[in-house]
């Protein structure tokens, strides 16, 4: 894994927690960030897998 995977996983991680968090609490502001964190997670770790392909074909 390189470090965008690892970045990303953890932000997608962090963001369902901070979203179920919110759900708990009733903070629908947590509950909103915690899925755009959970979004932009997810975009760094397929920009992690991409690199890896191209690091892999070079």
């Amino acid at each position: 894994m390189n470090d965008d995977q690892v970045k990303g996983k953890a932000k997608d991680i962090g963001g369902k927690i901070q979203e179920k968090v919110g759900e708990a609490v009733g903070n629908r502001q947590a509950q909103r960030e915690g899925v755009s964190n959970q979004a932009e997670g997810k975009v760094q770790e397929k920009l992690g897998d991409v690199k890896d392909i191209f690091k892999g074909n070079n």
